[in-house]
């Protein structure tokens, strides 16, 4: 049973045009259309993903791993390039159609309690005018969360478990570590109990032993609570440790998929090789 499923996912920046999927891809070494220009981020990406299973996403820089995670996490929108294909969500009783079609208020209610997104870049998932509590608050405020207590109830509880000192909670977010500030980010996605969560880049400018940290964190609260989880990386490290099952992706395509120790241990495609013997 799926969880979640993504069929002929596409995202493409740019006016497009009849020749871009033909003109972009693994075979063609790009994912920047030669015809009008575009850059097809990517295209004809096919998923699934089971409950409690954690879906590796690896490749390069301009791979399209990001703009996949975007379109999972129903974070793209019509001002950041075409998207085109079909996300269904077993989760959610209010709608089974193609989340990629659902209306404004639908779209909101599934970001809000079913779908989470922790952010490559931090202050794209933080307000650093707030405080760190006040960042995992405003999650919970927007699903309908009302009583003060409670909500601070649940703040210091989501602090506790993502390993932020509760002591902080009223401090700036700003006056944060990198790796609390990435902590919290984890904690506010945490705050509605989701179906899926998805990571973009987890560990980016985290030093190593940071790191390590933020990965084991997130290893155990996905064990603890049957997490189901997208992880999106170009480090196979990161793959290596929390995923089940792992897509690469180049140029825009998915060039190999297979249970992750599979990928690691026997990759079939030239480039999955590549990617293993750098860090060999």
């Amino acid at each position: 049973m799926s969880l979640l499923e993504a069929e002929g996912i596409t995202r493409v920046y740019g006016p497009g045009c009849e020749r871009c999927r033909e003109r972009t891809g693994d075979d063609a070494g790009t994912n920047q259309c030669p015809a009008c220009g575009s850059v097809v981020a990517c295209a004809d990406v096919e998923l699934s993903l089971a409950p409690g299973e954690v879906l590796g996403v690896v490749g390069e820089s301009g791979s399209g791993k990001s703009s996949l995670a975007s379109v999972l996490a129903l974070a793209a929108d019509g001002t950041e390039g075409v998207v085109d294909g079909e996300l269904r969500y077993a989760g959610y009783d209010g709608y089974d159609g193609n989340l990629l079609a659902a209306d404004y208020q639908t779209r909101h209610a599934l970001r809000t309690a079913h779908i989470a997104l922790v952010h490559q870049h931090i202050r794209d998932g933080l307000d650093m005018g707030f405080s760190g509590g006040g960042n995992v608050a405003e999650t919970l405020l927007r699903a309908g969360w009302r009583s003060y207590e409670d909500v601070r109830e649940r703040v210091r509880s989501l602090f506790e478990a993502t390993e932020v000192p509760v002591a902080r909670m009223d401090d700036p977010v700003a006056t944060y570590s990198g790796g609390m500030q990435r902590r919290v980010q984890l904690a506010r996605a945490l705050a509605t109990d989701p179906g899926v969560l998805v990571l973009d880049e987890p560990t980016t400018g985290l030093d190593a032993s940071v790191q390590a940290r933020v990965l084991d964190t997130v290893r155990r609260l996905q064990r603890e609570r049957e997490l189901s989880a997208v992880v999106v990386s170009h480090d196979l490290g990161v793959v290596r440790l929390l995923a089940d099952r792992t897509l690469v992706m180049r140029h825009g395509r998915v060039i190999e998929s297979g249970l992750t120790d599979r990928i690691l241990e026997d990759p079939h495609h030239e480039y999955t090789q590549t990617l293993i013997n750098s860090i060999v």
